[in-house]
């Protein structure tokens, strides 16, 4: 099917306009997305630095490393639904421009060496990260319902901003110095902001709601499909968010002679840069074979990999080969959860329901951290506790999963 030829809007499959340029608006929307993801993880990769200059024990870095976390999956909730009422441009625009004086004030923190401060800016920094509740509605007026798991999988690659700012942000503050890396951070949301306002359009499907905030996300709240994918998505991507987080940490601590800071930012950012890749292949493969089996294949080799990594091999070729097949894991089980959405959910609704199921996500990977710091055991430098916490929790998802009812591709389950 080219750009050109004529979609079908909405679940039901009722002829809609021609949608032109369709791909190159949502690869529009996933630059925005990867700056707004650089900003919302920019200060996992320099935690090191903030625990040696501030003396962080390991309960402030873990609550360091999850604020802006906590923020960025709530504040979904309210950007979902404000992008089915305003649309997808205003949104990027705005969620952009407002996340540049949150870059800079962490840059303030760290200058002056406050913590408090730090867990501020951290908080403000959240703001960036709900920028992936916007993309998923827009991405998907963009296309009829039975590639929008392939339209989804594109844009969630905006999600690379991860791995950008791990191997970036470590190198630029090396080489530039640490206030000058903030200060570029936030030209390129304010760029990017400016580039999305010029060129970024709305779909010629999508329709604003103007039902209100509250009663829309009560509503997404009714529907079965919310909680269903809520909780799947709290694994995949919730896994996802806490690694790109926590890895730099995990490594220097583990394997403190073999790993320093950089090296552990450019490994995260290979982490990031495999669950990326599969994402869209998640989204893909489950328009054509429905987003259970994905769902399936992804949490049993979340279960499966999560064990090896507990059982903490020596540095090597086998500890990074497990961590990069984990994140393609988790990246195929994203496109698969919003490939299970997008054909079960009312289109009024999609943004809500997109809302709520990513602030799921970005729950999932608040806890993580704070419960590697709380189960660290410093006498046998292991996060053992924690990483099977992750098994358990991985395998009863699996169960959940293999119980649910299938959404067929193109129309719903």
């Amino acid at each position: 099917m080219t750009a050109s030829s004529t979609q079908t809007a909405g679940a039901g499959g009722a002829a809609g306009p021609e949608l032109r340029g369709q791909l190159g608006q949502v690869l529009l929307a996933t630059i925005a997305s990867t700056a707004g993801f650089w900003a919302w993880m920019l200060i996992a990769p320099l935690q090191k630095t903030y625990a040696d200059e501030l003396g962080l024990d390991e309960g402030q870095i873990s609550l360091m490393l999850a604020t802006p976390v906590l923020v960025g999956a709530l504040g979904r909730i309210v950007t979902g639904a404000l992008t089915d009422r305003f649309g997808g441009r205003k949104m990027f625009t705005a969620v952009l421009l407002i996340s540049a004086p949150a870059v800079l004030l962490v840059a303030l923190a760290g200058e002056i060496k406050s913590f408090p401060l730090l867990l501020v800016a951290g908080f403000y920094l959240g703001v960036a990260g709900t920028i992936f509740a916007v993309g998923v509605p827009f991405a998907s007026a963009w296309y009829e319902p039975k590639r929008r798991g392939f339209a989804n999988g594109v844009f969630g690659m905006g999600m690379i901003g991860t791995a950008v700012s791990a191997f970036l942000t470590p190198r630029l503050a090396e080489s530039i110095g640490f206030f000058p890396t903030h200060l570029l951070v936030a030209g390129v949301l304010v760029v990017m902001a400016g580039i999305v306002w010029l060129f970024l359009r709305d779909s010629p499907a999508w329709e604003s709601s103007r039902q209100p905030l509250i009663p829309k996300v009560k509503g997404a709240l009714k529907l079965r499909i919310t909680w269903e994918m809520a909780f799947l998505y709290g694994i995949v991507f919730g896994g996802f968010v806490a690694f790109s987080t926590f890895l730099p940490k995990y490594l220097t601590t583990i394997y403190p002679d073999d790993v320093d800071p950089v090296g552990a930012g450019t490994r995260t950012a290979l982490f990031a840069v495999a669950a990326v890749v599969a994402r869209p292949i998640g989204g893909a493969l489950s328009d054509r074979v429905g987003p259970k089996v994905i769902s399936l294949i992804s949490l049993a080799g979340i279960v499966s990999l999560a064990y090896i990594v507990g059982q903490q091999p020596p540095e090597g070729i086998l500890t990074g080969v497990t961590f990069i097949l984990m994140a393609a894991a988790m990246g195929l089980g994203m496109g698969a959860v919003f490939a299970w959405i997008g054909p079960s959910t009312p289109k009024d609704k999609v943004g809500a329901v997109t809302g709520v199921v990513a602030a799921a996500g970005g729950l999932g990977g608040y806890f993580p951290p704070l419960v590697m710091g709380a189960t660290y055991n410093a006498e046998t430098n292991s996060y053992a506790l924690g990483l099977w916490l992750l098994v358990i929790v991985g395998a009863a998802a699996l169960v959940v999963a293999g119980m649910l009812k299938d959404a067929r591709p193109g129309g719903k389950g």
